[in-house]
């Protein structure tokens, strides 16, 4: 059952934190798992957080039926997705067509970069930086080692990691694979996206069909919402020209809300099954205000230090911690619930960490505990 809003232009519906979990939730397929294939999901989510290898393959499994890690594998060695620094200039696995248009898209907050390499790039030309710098990746796909020694042939007094940190902000490079290939492994080496898949990158548009796709996978979203997402500043007009054509709300902060007019917005009280995500998962980082997924409380305790685990939803929200590690052929995974839960809901997670080791991993047994692995002194 959809939630029933009453609005009027004056005075827009306001939407409580469990209506905008809901429905963010149903959007990014975790209300439900999808028949979708992890193309057409890559595509609709408008890309997977992929600092680590393998998260892009847990964010799937938590939000596809069926799904095979092979499957996104086969996708990548195809040249059909792939990884390649865009949003929040992190490093994302997008479809080969996102990719040649989101990364012109951004590329102004990626050159904003260069200002903190400022010091390390003194006498260095950044436009021939870039030219020898792609006839170099251009010739073969170069470890950053390698590429960052040669850079260093040409400007010796420069900081050599200034440098290829300015050659990834000039240049859209991927990692090629076998990096980020499932049950492989590989260095990372580097490459223009236009030679790995042989077509130019798409002329930069305007920011409209991105902001829709936005609302469709994260929505409803406010202006800050969509620039912490993108790591894009100034689009307000960009809403302002979309207006017309959405619908507004507001939280319960008063904060406005944007939001295509048939998207689905479920009933605050629609069952949400548990849900196991992994470090740096999109739900967790496509909002400002995190507030519909991650509660208060547990703010920023899905990781201490440098070290972020996975999280787990519980109703929805972010509830407790997950980690796995092998102990000979015994895969263990421990859950850390972060407040009290009931039998009920620890019966909900264990049958569901069940599943996901089943299919992502190879051990030959499995072990689920309850437990705490992170403390946070309180």
């Amino acid at each position: 059952m959809a939630t029933k809003t009453h609005r009027t232009a004056a005075h827009p519906a306001v939407l409580p934190v469990r209506a905008l979990n809901r429905a963010t939730l149903d959007r990014q397929l975790l209300l439900h798992r999808s028949p979708m294939s992890a193309k057409d999901a890559v595509a609709h989510l408008v890309g997977l957080q992929a600092q680590n290898t393998k998260p892009p393959y847990f964010q799937l499994y938590a939000r596809l039926a069926d799904f095979d890690p092979a499957e996104l594998s086969a996708l990548m060695e195809s040249r059909e997705v792939v990884r390649i620094v865009t949003l929040r200039s992190t490093l994302h696995t997008h479809t080969a067509d996102d990719a040649l248009t989101l990364r012109p898209l951004v590329q102004a907050a990626r050159e904003r970069e260069l200002k903190g390499f400022r010091r390390g790039l003194e006498g260095v030309d950044l436009e021939r930086l870039a030219t020898v710098a792609e006839e170099l990746v251009r010739e073969r796909p170069r470890p950053v080692g390698e590429l960052r020694g040669e850079l260093l042939a040409h400007w010796p007094e420069a900081d050599p990691l200034a440098l290829t940190a300015a050659a990834r902000c000039l240049l859209p490079l991927v990692q090629v694979t076998p990096r980020g290939l499932w049950g492989r492994s590989g260095q990372v080496a580097l490459t223009t996206v236009e030679h790995w898949l042989g077509r130019p990158a798409a002329p930069v548009g305007e920011l409209d069909a991105t902001v829709l796709r936005y609302l469709g996978a994260f929505g409803p979203a406010s202006v800050m919402d969509f620039q912490s997402w993108a790591g894009l500043t100034r689009t307000k007009e960009v809403f302002e020209r979309l207006r017309p054509g959405l619908l507004t709300f507001r939280d319960e902060r008063g904060v406005e809300l944007f939001d295509l007019p048939d998207a689905p917005r479920p009933d605050p009280d629609t069952p949400a099954p548990p849900r196991f995500l992994p470090e740096f998962d999109n739900v967790l980082l496509g909002h400002a205000d995190r507030a519909r997924v991650i509660p208060e409380v547990n703010k920023g305790r899905n990781g201490k230090g440098n070290q972020t685990y996975g999280s787990v939803l519980v109703d929805g929200f972010l509830d407790a911690l997950w980690r796995v590690d092998r102990e000979g052929g015994t895969a263990i995974l421990t859950v850390q619930p972060l407040r009290k839960m009931s039998r009920a809901q620890r019966t909900e997670i264990t049958e569901e960490a069940a599943r996901m080791l089943a299919v992502m991993t190879d051990a030959e047994d499995h072990d689920i505990r309850f437990g705490a692995f992170l403390d946070f002194g309180d």
